[in-house]
């Protein structure tokens, strides 16, 4: 349930993320527009995402949506800056697009690790999560543990913590390299797993669930992994403080339980 149900969601958002820190700060992208049409001087940070990641992000309708793309917009303003334009790309593209600096924020679900790490900064963590092992509905497999999974067919989508586990999988000899399946995004996985040209999916457990809800797959099992996501930045990029200081402001508030009712019950 939104928090209002006279105004839709992004204006509900912009409304609650009015107040926030302005000034000068060191990584500048560019220069928002006033009501007039004329530059405000409000500094725009563009995020980044990977679609196909429902509820976290998603096209509906057109449209792109989700809860990270909610909680990323309603920071960034609340931070005191202007959210510019997205950038929808695969998953593996995001933090070579950030670092490059074709974008300014990725907001995509993504898992905080070391080997990130090395590459961009991240925000405090925002939400934890495990792995789920997705199954068909219709199929014969019924895996309670990951050593049900030898010789099948296992996919995730390629970049993610869940072609992590499939590396694992066959780095421990339970499945072979060429049993694997990698995909661009989760939808298109999840189509594969219907039709039965894969057996199993490994997918982080508040998207396996979402699924579940509205396909025909269903959760076999979980791998605990206590992933944590956060949201990426540049590392030389000043503005995370700002991030990070909104993210706590929007938990207290109770804005980021709004969402988390929203999108996730």
């Amino acid at each position: 349930m939104t928090p209002d149900a006279t105004i839709d969601r992004r204006s509900y958002l912009k409304a609650v993320g009015a107040v926030g820190a302005t000034g000068a700060v060191a990584g500048c992208t560019g220069s928002g527009d006033g009501e007039d049409g004329e530059d405000d001087g409000t500094e725009v940070i563009n995020p980044g995402t990977a679609p196909g990641f429902p509820p976290f992000e998603y096209t509906e309708d057109g449209e792109l949506v989700g809860f990270d793309v909610d909680l990323a917009e309603a920071a960034i303003e609340r931070a005191g800056y202007e959210v510019g334009e997205w950038t929808e790309i695969e998953f593996d593209s995001l933090i070579p697009s950030l670092t490059q600096g074709n974008l300014d924020l990725i907001a995509a679900a993504m898992t905080i690790n070391e080997e990130r790490q090395q590459q961009i900064a991240f925000t405090d963590p925002y939400y934890e999560s495990d792995q789920a092992v997705l199954v068909a509905e219709d199929s014969d497999l019924s895996p309670e543990s990951v050593d049900d999974l030898a010789d099948q067919r296992v996919g995730a989508q390629s970049g993610t913590t869940g072609q992590d586990e499939v590396d694992t999988l066959v780095d421990d000899g339970i499945v072979s390299a060429d049993d694997t399946r990698q995909y661009d995004n989760y939808t298109l996985g999840v189509q594969d797993l219907e039709n039965g040209n894969v057996d199993a999916l490994i997918i982080d457990i508040p998207v396996a669930q979402n699924f579940a809800d509205g396909r025909a797959v269903s959760i076999a099992f979980t791998i605990e992994t206590g992933e944590v996501y956060g949201m990426g930045m540049r590392q030389d990029d000043d503005r995370l403080a700002d991030i990070n200081d909104a993210l706590a402001e929007l938990q207290d508030d109770g804005t980021y339980d709004e969402l988390v009712a929203e999108w996730f019950e």
